[in-house]
């Protein structure tokens, strides 16, 4: 097992190395520059321009601005963010913890909505209640992310004015007795907790419904309901438990969709989080920023990968993990 995990590190650290090498160089071939952006004012020389690039060392050659750059963050420093004038780690620390708090409800609630509506679905299948649903999936399945957060949004900030259309907070937030305060944090959250959840959700299902049909024919689930288990108690005592497997590999793999579809989705509310800040990045040309939010999402994706992993070697004593 110790090997198994010391050889999964060395593949993530890898991995995260190449993909901000490749973000880095990739930002800086882009045309123009974050000085360029900043200082688009007619009132602003040509000569004030090439200062800020000296000072900030955009004049150096690429390979030296990555080596400075790996040099400072082994030691903890992501450098400056010339667009919102702040420690990129300063804007990092505030922004991560609401991504990761929207991903997190919406991965969980997706498993646990999908295992749900899995299981509803195995208990009859092609029975009417599983081509419905099946349907309402595939229509979910195939939205795009943008559109499908849109609609919600429409729907119930502006037909039905029951939950603010965006941001984390009220402007009175701070104003508001500590029962509303948690209320309006709420209130914020569910529009893309929720968008989030139902667009995982569709995959979800429909993966642990084609793992549950897979171990209904088995042996022991025959044994069961010839015992007189009714089919539905078989499907959620014996066939769910050893269906659960895939479930458990997708977590980890669906990690990275959900980190991507939080950049749309926070874009669309307003999700003062890691994606909405990748989206402002980009289009300031913030280089440090940018390899700064690829570094820390990539990370994240490579933990919730190997937890992933451990997870199913956990879970199922036949896999051998040396």
């Amino acid at each position: 097992m110790r090997r198994y995990v010391a050889g999964r590190l060395l593949q993530a650290t890898i991995v995260v190395l190449l993909v901000t090498t490749v973000t880095f160089v990739l930002v800086h071939l882009a045309p123009g520059d974050p000085v360029a952006g900043l200082f688009d004012g007619p009132g602003v020389s040509e000569q004030v321009r090439q200062q800020w690039r000296v000072d900030f060392g955009l004049d150096r050659p690429l390979g030296e601005q990555y080596l400075r750059w790996v040099s400072n963050t082994l030691r903890g420093d992501l450098g400056y963010s010339i667009s919102l004038r702040r420690p990129v780690a300063d804007v990092i620390a505030e922004r991560l913890p609401r991504t990761l708090l929207l991903v997190g409800l919406a991965l969980s609630l997706s498993f646990a909505l999908g295992i749900v509506v899995a299981v509803l679905q195995s208990e009859r299948p092609g029975g009417a209640r599983d081509r419905w649903l099946g349907r309402v999936l595939l229509v979910l399945y195939s939205v795009p992310d943008f559109w499908f957060a849109i609609v919600v949004l429409i729907a119930f900030a502006y037909w039905l004015p029951i939950l603010p259309p965006s941001g984390i907070v009220d402007v009175m937030h701070e104003y508001m007795p500590p029962a509303e305060r948690a209320l309006d944090r709420l209130r914020h959250i569910v529009l893309p907790v929720a968008t989030l959840t139902l667009l995982a959700t569709a995959a979800i299902a429909r993966h642990q419904r084609s793992a549950l049909l897979e171990v209904m024919p088995s042996d022991w689930m025959r044994t069961a309901i010839a015992k007189g288990l009714s089919r539905r108690r078989a499907v959620r005592r014996h066939a769910l438990r050893n269906a659960l497997l895939p479930s458990i590999t997708l977590a980890g793999l669906y990690l990275p969709a959900l980190v991507s579809g939080a950049l749309v989705i926070e874009k669309v509310f307003s999700w003062q989080g890691m994606g909405l800040l990748a989206a402002d990045a980009i289009t300031s040309r913030d280089y440090l920023l940018i390899t700064a939010v690829v570094l820390v999402t990539s990370i994240a994706v490579a933990i919730g990968s190997l937890l992933a992993d451990l997870a199913s070697a956990l879970a199922d004593p036949r896999i051998r993990v040396g």
